[in-house]
């Protein structure tokens, strides 16, 4: 189960996956039920390293592979110690050029505050932060590609869309923006796609 509060939930081992080949083999042959099919792999990253905000007790990442599986994200090391994030969990990802370590930066809904209803839908959540470093940085293009088309696989459950909104929503496109200026411009356009979300504006890219 995942840490109080916490989206992130700690693994020993890796979750059963299939590649797309194997997927594709599976779906052509007819299967008995299509929900006992494992999940598909879109895109692996080896020598990764991780960074969360605030920090995970007792977790501590030099250095691992990065699995962008279409059911969740995991992150997995040498030693046998890994996460895996629920898509839904992810309010934001974007690319981040700015500093020594372009990086894959994302948002996490940690869950509502403490002494918060529950049920107050304007209430406050609280926000945990994640930065994935590969050794690559040619590679963030497909890491944040592979993101997004999980992401929108996984739609959050909570989010209720308007049933008088005529809009077509493409379930391949996201909001997720690509951030290149300074880290002060950065963190004010997260801010600005972390606000709309609050306010319901999870399909509606600008």
């Amino acid at each position: 189960m995942s840490l109080c509060g916490n989206p992130i939930t700690p693994i020993s081992s890796l979750p059963t996956f299939v590649s797309p080949e194997e997927h594709a083999n599976l779906i052509s042959s007819t299967p008995s039920s299509f929900a006992d099919i494992p999940p598909t792999l879109k895109h692996t990253q080896p020598n990764v390293r991780v960074t969360l905000d605030p920090p995970v007790p007792g977790f501590d990442a030099t250095d691992g592979t990065l699995y962008v599986l279409t059911s969740v994200l995991v992150y997995f090391t040498a030693s046998g110690q890994g996460f895996q994030i629920p898509y839904p969990s992810i309010t934001l990802h974007a690319i981040s050029r700015s500093g020594t370590s372009p990086s894959i930066y994302c948002q996490l809904d940690a869950g509502p505050a403490p002494d918060v209803d529950v049920e107050d839908e304007d209430a406050d959540t609280l926000l945990q932060e994640l930065s994935i470093i590969p050794q690559d940085p040619t590679s963030l293009e497909q890491i944040f590609e592979a993101l997004s088309t999980c992401a929108a696989l996984n739609p959050d459950p909570n989010v209720d869309l308007d049933d008088d909104d005529d809009a077509t929503i493409d379930p391949l496109s996201t909001p997720f923006e690509t951030f290149n200026g300074s880290a002060d411009e950065e963190l004010s356009e997260v801010g600005r796609v972390r606000s709309d979300f609050s306010n319901d504006s999870r399909y509606h890219p600008y």
